[in-house]
């Protein structure tokens, strides 16, 4: 069980898992503006010109039908906070990706530098400096 959990983990804090629900959300809010775009803006114009009648109490009146600004003007406000608030929580994962990668890498330099130098000829550890093996005798190479 904890094994799936760890798996679990892994696979929502990977980056193409976060580039999909980002695309997701600023997808469901762009959907927002184009249908407010849509809704209140070109529709009042196809009504105008068809001669149907449809007024709004918070619209741009034109002759027999209204142009609702109010809810496209929210709707690319809701746009934006919605944007601004997942750029911050992808700058902040990105943020703690690379902690972790920096944090990975010392790791990985120190388990490398841990590793001794062996002689070729008895596979045994010598000095970094040496230039003869203090086992064998045999000359070593750089």
């Amino acid at each position: 069980m904890a094994n799936l959990a760890t798996e679990f983990k892994e696979f929502v804090s990977r980056g193409n898992m976060m580039d999909m629900a980002v695309g997701i959300i600023i997808g469901g809010a762009f959907t927002a503006i184009v249908n407010s775009l849509v809704a209140d803006i070109i529709q009042p114009f196809i009504t105008f010109i068809s001669g149907g009648t449809s007024e709004t109490a918070s619209s741009l009146v034109v002759p027999g039908t209204s142009i609702d600004f109010g809810a496209f003007i929210s709707a690319c406000i809701n746009f934006l906070i919605i944007a601004i608030v997942v750029f911050a929580l992808i700058k902040g994962m990105n943020a703690l990706r690379a902690a972790g990668e920096k944090a990975l890498g010392k790791e990985k330099e120190e388990e490398e530098e841990a590793t001794p130098r062996t002689c070729p000829f008895c596979y045994e550890e010598v000095h970094d400096e040496a230039t003869r093996c203090p086992h064998c005798t045999a000359e070593l190479t750089a």
